[in-house]
C-alpha cells in the first residue's frame, strides 16, 4: 500500500465546495472544509481519526462548514493562518465569534509539529489576504514524504493582496502537489489590463446615465472592486456614489481590522484617505441601506453579495441598470427579471483571482513534483489540465473526482504509471477525422459524436473558426460572438434586418418580450419576426 493517498470528498464544482482527505503513513488529515452536506464526512469520521484540518483561506467554498464541524468534533485541531482565522466567521451562517477562536494560527514559513513525525508549514498563496499553501511532511523509517496543497492561488498581485511568492516555492520538490485548476487551460490578459477594461466599462455606463450593479463574492472580490474604483486613474475624483450591501460591508470592516497585514501600498493609501467608507472624497462609498436610489436621478454603482436574492431587488427598482456579471456566469441560467423598456442590460467581465494555465504550469515546473492532483474546477477544466502534454509527459497527473481514492506511490517510473484521470472519461476521448485538400480550401471532417461534448456549444457559437500553427501542430478554435462583434462595426451601423441591428439585441442576447428568443443568446446576423430596427446609437458593449 502506498504511503500517500488522497480521497476527494468535495472538489469544488457543482457548488459542493472543497474538502479532501489525505493519508500520510498512519496519519489522516482533512484539507479545507467547504462542504454543504456533512453527512458523508461525519460517517467517514466514525472509522477514521483525523489529526487535523488545514484551512487554506476564508472563502465559503473552503471554510463554510468548519464551524459546524467544530461543534460536532470539538477535539479536531483546525490549523490556518492568523488572517484567515479572523476572516472565516464571515463565511458562516451564524457569526457568534469575532474570529475563529478555536483555530490554531500558524506563522508563515515555520514548521509546526502536529505529531511526532508529522509537520506542517504555511506559505502565502496570493488570491486573498491570509490565503495559505500547506507543506505537509511525514517522516517514515526510510524517508520523508511531502505533500503541498495550494488551496486557491494567484501569482499576480491584486489591489489588496500580494501574489504567490514563487521564489519561496522554487525547489520544494514535493512528492505530491494538490493544486487548483479553476480556469483549466484558459489564458488571461494581464491583471492590470483586466482592471482597465472593467473600470472603462463602468465609467461608460455611468456616462450613458445607467447605474451599475455588481453581484460579487462578499469577501475578496467586493473589496477589490471598491479599492479599484477608489484608486484607478479613470475613476478617482469622479462624482460617483458607490453603495455596498450589508455582507460586503462586513467584509470591508474586517479588512480594516487587518490593515497592518495588507500590502504596503494599501497601508500608504489608508494614511491619506479611508480605504472604503468615505462620503467626502470622490468616488464616495457608503452603506446601501442609507442610499436613496429612487430619490436620486444620478447613476451610481452598487455592489451586492452574489448569493443574495438581488434579482428580486433589481426588479423592484426603477433605474436603468447595467449588470456586470463575472465571465464565468452563464447568463442563460439567471432568473428572469422585470425589464420594462430594456432598462436592465447585462455585461460580462473578467477580473481573475485564480491563475490561468500559464501561472499553473509555471508553478508546477518550479516545484517539480512527482504527482499532481488537480482539484477545484469543472470536469472539463480539470480534464483539460490533466491531459496537457507538457504535464502528462513529465509527471503523474490525476484529475480528482468525488469519492474516488487516488493512491500516490512514490518513486515509481512514469512508464509504469500512465497519467490518470479519475473523473468522467467523456472529456478525454480523441476524435479521428479526415482532411480533403481542394483547389483553394481545405476541408476537415470530424465525426458527429464530437457535438456531444459540452464544449461544442461554445466552440460552434458562431460557426467560424481560427486556425494557426504551434510548432508542428495546427490549433483550431471557435470564434465567439464577442470577438465577432468587435469586428462588426459596419454591420451595426447599417439598416440590414438582423439581430445585430435590432433595438433589443443587448450583450449577445435577445431582450425583446415579444420574441420567442428572449434571454437566449442569438447570432448577430440572424433575425426573428419581432425584429425592431435600432434607431439609436449602437450599444456600447
Amino acid at each position: 500500500m502506498a504511503e500517500l493517498e488522497c480521497l476527494p470528498l468535495g472538489v469544488g464544482h457543482h457548488g459542493e465546495g472543497i474538502c479532501l482527505q489525505v493519508r500520510l503513513g498512519e496519519y489522516w488529515l482533512l484539507l479545507d472544509g467547504g462542504l454543504r452536506d456533512l453527512s458523508g464526512l461525519i460517517a467517514l469520521g466514525e472509522s477514521i481519526h483525523w489529526v487535523g484540518l488545514l484551512c487554506s483561506h476564508a472563502h465559503s467554498d473552503h471554510g463554510r462548514s468548519i464551524q459546524t464541524l467544530h461543534a460536532i468534533a470539538p477535539d479536531l485541531p483546525i490549523y490556518t493562518s492568523e488572517i484567515t482565522a479572523r476572516l472565516l466567521p464571515l463565511t458562516w451562517a451564524e457569526r457568534p465569534l469575532k474570529e475563529a477562536e478555536f483555530c490554531i494560527p500558524l506563522a508563515w514559513g515555520k514548521p509546526y509539529q502536529i505529531q511526532p513525525d508529522l509537520t506542517i508549514q504555511i506559505l502565502p498563496s496570493g488570491h486573498l489576504p491570509g490565503a495559505a499553501s500547506f507543506l505537509i511532511s511525514y517522516k517514515s523509517t526510510d524517508r520523508t514524504y511531502t505533500i503541498l496543497y495550494t488551496g486557491d492561488f494567484f501569482l499576480s498581485k491584486s489591489r489588496l493582496s500580494e501574489g504567490l511568492p514563487l521564489d519561496d516555492f522554487r525547489g520544494l520538490s514535493p512528492d505530491v502537489l494538490i493544486v487548483e485548476g479553476s480556469f483549466g487551460t484558459a489564458q488571461h490578459p494581464h491583471r492590470r489590463k483586466q482592471e482597465n477594461q472593467l473600470v472603462a466599462g463602468i465609467m461608460q455606463a455611468i456616462a450613458a446615465n445607467r447605474s451599475v450593479l455588481l453581484p460579487v463574492n462578499k469577501l475578496g472580490m467586493g473589496q477589490e472592486i471598491i479599492m479599484l474604483l477608489r484608486s484607478h486613474h479613470q475613476s478617482t475624483g469622479k462624482d460617483i456614489d458607490i453603495w455596498v450591501d450589508r455582507d460586503i460591508g462586513m467584509g470591508c470592516d474586517l479588512y480594516l481590522e487587518i490593515l497592518n497585514y495588507l500590502p504596503s501600498s494599501v497601508q500608504n493609501f489608508a494614511q491619506h484617505q479611508p480605504l472604503f467608507w468615505d462620503r467626502r472624497v470622490r468616488p464616495r462609498v457608503g452603506h446601501l441601506e442609507n442610499a436613496d436610489l429612487e430619490g436620486s436621478s444620478k447613476p451610481c454603482v452598487v455592489l451586492v453579495d452574489e448569493n443574495t436574492d438581488w434579482h428580486s431587488w433589481l426588479s423592484r427598482t426603477s433605474k436603468e441598470w447595467l449588470v456586470f456579471m463575472n465571465e464565468e456566469t452563464d447568463l442563460k441560467v439567471l432568473p428572469a427579471v422585470n425589464n420594462d423598456s430594456n432598462r436592465i442590460l447585462w455585461h460580462q467581465y473578467l477580473l481573475a483571482d485564480h491563475s490561468d494555465v500559464a501561472g499553473t504550469t509555471q508553478l508546477i515546473h518550479n516545484l517539480k513534483p512527482q504527482h499532481i492532483v488537480f482539484v477545484h474546477g469543472s470536469d472539463r477544466n480539470l480534464s483539460d489540465l490533466t491531459n496537457l502534454d507538457e504535464l502528462s509527459s513529465r509527471y503523474h497527473v490525476h484529475c480528482a473526482s468525488v469519492g474516488k481514492k487516488i493512491e500516490l506511490p512514490v518513486g515509481e517510473s512514469l512508464q509504469f504509471i500512465p497519467a490518470k484521470d479519475e473523473s468522467n472519461t467523456e472529456f478525454l476521448l480523441p476524435y479521428e477525422g479526415e482532411l480533403a485538400e481542394l483547389d483553394s480550401t481545405v476541408m476537415l471532417t470530424l465525426p458527429a459524436e464530437i457535438t456531444e461534448d459540452p464544449r461544442w456549444l461554445s466552440f460552434s457559437d458562431t460557426g467560424l473558426v481560427e486556425a494557426r500553427w504551434q510548432g508542428d501542430r495546427l490549433l483550431i478554435r471557435g470564434i465567439s460572438q464577442r470577438e465577432l462583434l468587435n469586428t462588426e462595426t459596419a454591420l451595426s451601423s447599417s439598416n440590414e434586418r438582423s439581430c445585430g441591428n435590432c433595438r433589443f439585441y443587448k450583450n449577445q442576447h435577445c431582450q425583446n418580450r415579444e420574441s420567442s428568443l428572449r434571454w437566449l443568446r442569438v447570432s448577430i446576423d440572424g433575425y426573428c419576426p419581432a425584429f425592431k430596427p435600432n434607431t439609436q446609437n449602437p450599444q456600447m458593449i
